[in-house]
């Protein structure tokens, strides 16, 4: 599959001083007094085989997989959905007319709607992601009704471009630590050269659409800290009740780990609905051309058979684990081939 396919509507935007001072205080202070926060992996996958059909691509393992081969201490607090912000005291930080205004302009488009906010944090740790997509949504289908897979390979196909729902990430990182931390992304392709924002960060990032852009957070943090031990599928983060700014990781109540403020890496995430004009936020909005899960699936079965691959019709496509992997083995590009030297894949040595 050309490499081209899976790319962005355009380069991302680098921007520096996201958030002011006393907007960052709060983002913390909701982080600090609204926690203990479940890991990532926690909120956004059901099962460990949900996480193989959706990262491995194409080296999906026979072996039933287990929490154990997924687990890195990343954790995840929701600070905004469904465009309504959970928390009054950083309400100004999701209806922000300066992130609307970035999407605006980076999509060449009159209308911006928020949608949600997430904040990533860790402590030192390790990350084996040879690089990723997030959740795409199409006008009709979106994670509510349609399985992550079945998305990531409409993204990856490029068939349903027209139906895709645009939208922009204004996505800042907070880290002071000297050792890794930084972000890997693609913005040509997976199979190009990737481009690179080295740690420490703070209070900078990117405006970007990261549905059709491979990339990655780099680890970060001392080597001897990044191995957590007691970490399961149930641990949580929170702020450390002995240190002012301190924080912990927690296993079934029990401190596993102490985090440092310097060692804390924050990521804030806010997204947005973007439409071109007046036309297609209707169109949206009165779901006047919506895709079906039947017109997906029949697009899928005429493309691959047209390319000459013969397969039995599926009876129940959604949950057919072979249809699937036809799929992956069909449209999915691949891991990156290139990665920095400073930040080498998952099967790589630093340089």
């Amino acid at each position: 599959m050309p490499s081209d396919l899976v790319r962005p509507i355009a380069p991302p935007m680098l921007i520096d001083d996201i958030y002011s001072e006393d907007q960052y205080r709060r983002l913390v202070e909701v982080a600090r007094s609204k926690g203990p926060w479940e890991l990532t992996l926690r909120q956004f996958y059901s099962s460990p085989e949900g996480i193989a059909d959706t990262t491995l691509g194409k080296d999906l393992k026979d072996a039933a997989p287990a929490w154990e081969d997924f687990l890195l201490p990343y954790f995840t607090g929701y600070l905004a959905k469904g465009g309504v912000c959970l928390y009054p005291e950083i309400e100004d930080t999701f209806l922000n007319r300066k992130f609307l205004d970035f999407g605006r302009r980076y999509w060449n488009a009159e209308y911006a709607r928020p949608e949600n906010m997430i904040f990533n944090i860790n402590g030192p740790t390790n990350n084996f992601d040879g690089g990723h997509l997030d959740g795409a949504e199409f006008r009709g289908l979106n994670l509510k009704n349609t399985p992550n897979w079945l998305l990531n390979s409409m993204i990856r196909s490029d068939l349903f471009k027209k139906w895709q729902m645009k939208k922009a990430q204004v996505i800042a990182w907070f880290y002071r630590g000297s050792v890794g931390g930084g972000f890997t992304y693609w913005p040509k392709g997976p199979h190009a050269t990737p481009e690179r924002i080295a740690a420490p960060v703070w209070n900078r990032g990117i405006v970007a659409e990261v549905e059709r852009m491979y990339h990655r957070g780099e680890a970060n943090g001392p080597l001897e800290q990044r191995q957590t031990k007691g970490l399961t599928i149930d641990s949580r983060f929170g702020s450390d009740p002995d240190t002012v700014d301190g924080w912990q990781i927690t296993t079934d109540g029990e401190v596993i780990q102490k985090i440092s403020a310097r060692e804390m890496r924050m990521l804030v995430h806010w997204r947005a609905d973007i439409f071109t004009d007046l036309t297609e936020l209707k169109q949206v909005v009165d779901h006047t051309d919506d895709l079906t899960h039947d017109q997906v699936i029949d697009t899928f079965i005429k493309d691959i058979r047209n390319r000459g691959r013969a397969f039995e019709t599926p009876s129940d496509p959604l949950h057919d684990r072979d249809f699937m992997h036809l799929l992956t083995e069909v449209y999915d590009p691949g891991l990156p081939s290139i990665y920095p030297a400073e930040a080498p894949g998952p099967q790589q040595k630093a340089a």
